[in-house]
């Protein structure tokens, strides 16, 4: 396996190390007091300042080859710089969910005027986006129990049902929603009874219920709940073919969690970072913690297993640039458990370090604790994928013991 990358990514990589450390991190102060004196979904006007800035740069939209040029791997090491600022940085490129999932389909499933409408202000930062498929009543994990109708009626869809933790709507940029929901559901298999439907924000019947906290914390673009009331669409909404819904939100998923993954490498990489850093100037019991064997215990460890879970990623995604998503579908789930699951384990630790100074809003290991906590339930719970690598596991032909 070849992990390297082009001297064209190479160069992409140094911009956006000195992006992150020249731009991104410096302004976060400004970001977090605007929204704490404006609001907590308003958009702080430093976002367009970076955003510029990441054109100039040549760091816009690079999570799509299309448009980047970039293999999966290649954009990997992108994505792990962007953790160190979870929320702030991937917006700042355009490479932030849902919009990125969310683009891909378009691109690869919408029609010249979907595209038109929707992907080109999308793909320019113009507008903000959301996919609607969770829902309160059923076990969402299960997609096959999406229940929301989507019912064809003349020349319209209409579409009745309530959706929750949906990312994105609270930022009043966003402007559609996809909307996955049950069309068909005579159809003989489970996985062709979906589809998806675009359904602008300003739908009538479309009720943004309330806006969900993450252990408490509102996130700018919002985590929402919104019920759908007989709010009607135009035929011309579906996206791809009646009965694809299932498919098309795999097909999102796939490239999605490698990048879920890796910035949980570099939100790993920032805890331990403050970790050393407050290792070596906190003095306690006439030393600094630093010399001491518990602390010092706490960063080996968390260098070990970010380097071993950074190699996991890094290697799943080699294997979707060799043969697609469908063919690392067992290396994908397996990402999806370990890299948060690190991320939780090193942030904690450098709170155990940071002490009472950890628990607040003085540093950022709250916020990445609740966000890499988070990422354990979205795109799944640990459990099901971990289910997936074991059907995977228990198909695949064994070499006989002994």
């Amino acid at each position: 396996m070849d992990f390297s990358v082009s001297q064209r990514a190479q160069e992409h990589l140094g911009a956006m190390r000195d992006f992150m450390e020249s731009e991104v991190l410096p302004t976060e102060v400004e970001w977090y007091e605007y929204l704490r004196l404006h609001g907590p979904h308003e958009h702080p006007p430093v976002m367009e300042r970076l955003k510029e800035s990441a054109r100039r740069r040549g760091l816009w939209n690079l999570f799509l080859p299309k448009y980047g040029g970039l293999s999966n791997v290649e954009y990997a090491h992108i994505a792990e710089e962007s953790g160190w600022s979870p929320v702030i940085a991937p917006e700042a490129l355009n490479c932030q969910a849902p919009d990125t999932g969310n683009m891909e389909i378009l691109e690869r499933f919408g029609t010249p005027r979907q595209k038109s409408v929707w992907l080109q202000p999308l793909l320019e930062g113009e507008i903000r986006s959301a996919f609607a498929m969770t829902e309160p009543d059923v076990a969402s994990s299960d997609a096959t129990n999406i229940s929301t109708r989507i019912e064809r009626v003349g020349g319209d869809y209409v579409l009745n049902g309530r959706k929750w933790w949906i990312t994105g709507v609270a930022d009043t940029r966003c402007r559609v929603f996809l909307v996955m929901g049950v069309s068909n559901p005579d159809a003989p298999s489970p996985h062709e009874r979906h589809s998806i439907v675009l359904v602008p924000r300003d739908t009538d019947g479309v009720d943004v219920v309330r806006h969900l906290p993450i252990f408490g914390y509102q996130d700018q673009h919002g985590h929402s709940e919104v019920e759908f009331r007989d709010a009607r669409v135009p035929a011309d909404a579906l996206l791809g073919t009646e009965g694809q819904g299932f498919k098309i939100a795999q097909a999102r998923l796939g490239s999605g969690r490698i990048h879920h993954a890796m910035r949980a490498v570099g939100m790993a990489e920032r805890a331990l970072s403050l970790m050393v850093e407050r290792a070596k100037v906190r003095t306690v019991f006439g030393a600094p913690l630093a010399d001491q064997g518990a602390v010092q215990q706490l960063i080996a460890q968390s260098r070990i297993e970010i380097d071993q879970v950074r190699l996991y990623v890094l290697q799943t995604a080699w294997l979707v640039d060799q043969a697609g998503s469908a063919a690392a579908a067992g290396a994908i789930a397996g990402i999806k458990v370990a890299a948060p699951a690190v991320a939780v384990a090193v942030v904690d630790r450098a709170i155990e370090v940071f002490g009472a100074a950890g628990l607040g809003d003085d540093t950022p290991l709250a916020y990445l604790y609740a966000w890499a906590r988070a990422l354990r339930v979205v795109d799944g719970p640990d459990a099901v994928h971990r289910r997936t690598i074991a059907r995977l596991e228990l198909r695949r032909a064994l070499r006989p013991s002994q």
